[in-house]
């Protein structure tokens, strides 16, 4: 049996609150352990033969629900991350995008992810893509609504698909740590055929050693993207 060849991995980081509750933490602790957890996986996936890209789940457009301290935490944290980041990134090879309405988030943190963007663009090992303030029914909605915009009276599903901000292929495999079992809003459209995969482990807990396993079982499935074999 040919194997799957794994290019494009989602994943839902969940578990960080959690991992940090266990152990008498705050949530913030559960958060900073968590951001080691993308470096851990994204250098992994730089150096993975057939990974092309990575998209985290960082910040949802439901997430500004949680509790002001949180978010405002989260903003610093990303921010921090960044600006630590950026020496990985170009030693590893590695290429930073955002997807999302980062609009929202303060003209500081704005220029931090444009910036980063811009200095690692060139590079061609992995592309790690971070959604912030993202939503999939938001990013398909503002996709449509563009089209629209210029005129179009028919819309087709490959002018969806180039109008994402996400126009890389669509998602060979979703992960999503913490035993949760749901996809929450994330890359809808691009997961039309995607394989999923949901561990119990808490993000700050996922190592690479695990996700090398997944990797492994996904290569074996069987894949019919609705037809049969």
């Amino acid at each position: 049996m040919t194997k799957n060849i794994l290019k494009h991995l989602a994943i839902i980081m969940d578990g960080n609150g959690r991992w940090a509750a266990e152990r008498g933490l705050s949530r913030t602790k559960g958060h900073e352990k968590g951001a080691e957890t993308i470096r851990a996986i994204t250098t992994c996936c730089a150096k993975h033969p057939t990974v092309e890209t990575t998209t985290f789940y960082a910040f949802s457009t439901e997430n500004w629900k949680r509790p002001k301290f949180e978010v405002e935490f989260l903003m610093k944290l990303l921010n921090r991350y960044l600006q630590k980041e950026l020496e990985t990134y170009q030693s590893h090879n590695i290429r930073f995008q955002a997807i999302g309405d980062i609009e929202a988030f303060s003209k500081p943190l704005q220029d931090r992810i444009r910036n980063t963007e811009e200095l690692t663009k060139y590079n061609t090992s992995l592309t790690q893509v971070l959604a912030l303030n993202y939503g999939g029914r938001a990013e398909i909605t503002s996709t449509v609504n563009t089209l629209i915009a210029q005129g179009r009276t028919t819309i087709t599903e490959d002018d969806i698909s180039q109008g994402l901000q996400t126009p890389y292929t669509d998602i060979d495999l979703l992960i999503r740590t913490s035993g949760e079992e749901r996809i929450s809003n994330f890359l809808l459209w691009q997961l039309s055929y995607s394989e999923l995969y949901f561990t119990p482990t808490l993000w700050p807990d996922f190592t690479s050693k695990e996700l090398k396993k997944i990797i492994e079982n996904f290569e074996q499935r069987t894949r019919r993207f609705g037809g049969v074999k």
